[in-house]
């Protein structure tokens, strides 16, 4: 695929299924008139007829157009509906990359926790009256955007990975005075040929910081009798409507309650499939909008979001794809969503969750937060990495040092690494003459290993000078708990105290957590301590076998109890006990 940047006009869909790329529109069919949109549509269709490609964008306030009973504001400055018409289209081989600088937003919520919580405890009055049984509650984020919009959705492109084990469906469509910037997870619909399916996504957790913790979130929420309800719910709503348009007796779910891991977040979608002959048109009369980002019943719920929503949604909660001949088409449900306006410089984000008799105020509000975190996570790019030691031609802890990259690949969306392939990475080096010294190891998002040796003698025959770090850590940067070529966090934290040898870390609760090369012990009392991963720290595989041996204990330390420690040791799999002396 042409890394070059898009157009006006341009729209492109990279998708780990396949994605396309729409250039040079014969025209642009835009409407703000609820009336003209159902004719716009007609148009559209009659183009596609022609043998030609049509993409774009739906907003949510477009669906009283399908059908008059749905409520909505009106429309935020977007059109309702937004589509370029091409004569061809480019497949595109690889994800988007690009070097460009991703821009700083200063986000702010257009509502504030305290009108949220207002807006919830009248959803809780609807909901106890019977008006409704969920509400899909949304609040705009908006800020000021200077920088360059295309690097800013490659790059967000690339750090939600298009991981195999979840599903991505972004878009990039440029109106000429809009341009979307779409990141969804969330699948509205695909027809191919008469195969109709559609993906509803509700349930969401946080991301753990490190395998086990993040494994632990995978099991709540797909444990989530909450999260099941809401879900099984939406289905049933997707269901109705897609029988609407589908042959009778074929509207199927294929499988529910899929849990799938993104960037910040863990998802828990659906999958319902049909056997359709309608046109896509007439398919979004059916389903406009998903149910997804409606709640139950659609027509209340809808009224009731109306009412206490404070303005419109825009492309948020729309649709954005795009669909050609032979009966192609493929629209993500328009969340994680920036739209940015060209002649103002204005970019608006839409967060929300779906509300039940069960949800807690706070735990909706922090759901939403976890939703917009990825629009301030800026993951570099980076590589898994591990530095085995060699002593007399054998390597240290190797299946430690696999299983601990191996599991790092499947937290970030790294292909499965087979460890075997680690083991012989490791062996091909020693067996090319490294006796002694250390193996460096990187395993790169594209499945690339590579394995380096270098030679130097092991142990220490000094102590070395260690001293606190000028600034603490953030123990929630998932960098700390994972080993990897990012470490901006050591390398700033060393320079700043560049006459050490090592520099203590410690976390923003003034727990200590680790050394920038190591782990670190401290004895008091006879007893070996060092501080638990929670703190904010990389376990280290030398780490866990003095664990697991009882020579060691984990203790939540502060930096007191280093600096008056009878003892204290840096360790790692390389150099062993580092005794350390400590520098005020």
């Amino acid at each position: 695929m042409s890394n070059r940047v898009p157009e006006k006009g341009s729209a492109l869909f990279p998708c780990s299924m396949g994605g396309y790329r729409f250039d040079t529109p014969l025209e642009v069919v835009e409407t703000c008139v609820l009336e003209e949109v159902q004719e716009k549509l007609a148009y559209l269709e009659g183009q596609v007829a022609q043998g030609r490609y049509v993409a774009g964008f739906l907003s949510y306030e477009a669906a009283p157009a399908f059908d008059a009973a749905l409520s909505c504001h009106a429309s935020v400055g977007v059109p309702l509906l937004c589509f370029g018409v091409y004569a061809t289209r480019e497949v595109l081989e690889a994800l988007p990359s690009t070097g460009g600088d991703v821009p700083e937003v200063d986000w702010r919520a257009e509502v504030s926790q305290g009108a949220y919580e207002q807006a919830f405890a009248q959803i809780q009055e609807y909901i106890a009256a019977g008006n409704t049984y969920q509400v899909n509650y949304t609040f705009p984020m908006a800020g000021h955007f200077r920088g360059d919009a295309w690097a800013w959705f490659c790059q967000g492109v690339a750090a939600q990975g298009m991981r195999e084990d979840s599903a991505l469906y972004p878009a990039y469509f440029d109106s000429g005075k809009h341009r979307i910037l779409s990141w969804s997870p969330e699948l509205f619909f695909r027809l191919s040929g008469e195969a109709l399916v559609t993906k509803p996504m509700k349930g969401t957790a946080k991301r753990g910081r490190t395998t086990e913790e993040d494994e632990a979130q995978r099991k709540k929420l797909a444990g989530s009798e909450k999260d099941r309800a809401e879900n099984v719910m939406i289905v049933d709503m997707l269901r109705n409507d897609m029988g609407r348009v589908s042959s009778a007796g074929s509207v199927a779910v294929e499988s529910l309650f899929d849990v799938a891991p993104y960037e910040t977040v863990w998802q828990m979608t659906s999958t319902v499939r049909s056997h359709c002959a309608a046109s896509v048109p007439e398919i979004f009369k059916a389903l406009y909008p998903s149910a997804s980002v409606t709640g139950a019943p659609k027509v209340e719920t809808m009224r009731i979001i109306r009412e206490l929503e404070p303005e419109g949604r825009g492309v948020y909660c729309g649709a954005v794809g795009w669909w050609g001949p032979e009966r192609e088409a493929c629209f993500n449900v328009g969340i994680r969503t920036v739209t940015l306006e060209e002649e103002s410089g204005m970019v608006r984000y839409g967060v929300g969750s779906g509300v039940t008799t069960d949800s807690s105020a706070g735990g909706e509000y922090s759901e939403c937060l976890a939703k917009a975190a990825v629009l301030h996570t800026r993951r570099p790019d980076f590589q898994l990495l591990e530095t085995v030691g060699v002593e007399e031609g054998e390597a240290s802890l190797v299946a430690e040092h696999g299983a601990r990259m191996a599991a790092s690949a499947r937290y970030f969306g790294f292909p499965v690494l087979d460890t075997m392939r680690f083991n012989d990475a490791i062996a091909e080096v020693i067996t090319g003459g490294l006796s002694a010294g250390r193996i460096r190891v990187l395993y790169e998002r594209d499945g690339t290993l590579n394995a380096e040796g270098y030679e130097e003698t092991q142990g220490v025959d000094k102590a070395w000078r260690v001293g606190l770090a000028k600034a603490p850590v953030d123990s929630g940067d998932v960098f700390l708990f994972h080993k990897t070529t990012a470490r901006a966090v050591y390398e700033e934290a060393r320079a700043a105290r560049s006459e050490l040898d090592d520099v203590l870390l410690f976390n923003e609760r003034g727990e200590v957590t680790e050394c920038c090369i190591g782990n670190i012990v401290v004895e008091q009392a006879g007893r070996k301590l060092t501080p638990p991963v929670s703190c904010g720290l990389l376990a280290g595989t030398y780490r866990g076998a003095l664990l697991a041996a009882g020579e060691i204990e984990e203790a939540v330390l502060r930096v007191e109890d280093v600096a008056g420690a009878e003892k204290v040791w840096l360790i790692n799999s390389v150099r062993g006990w580092v005794p350390v002396e400590w520098v005020d």
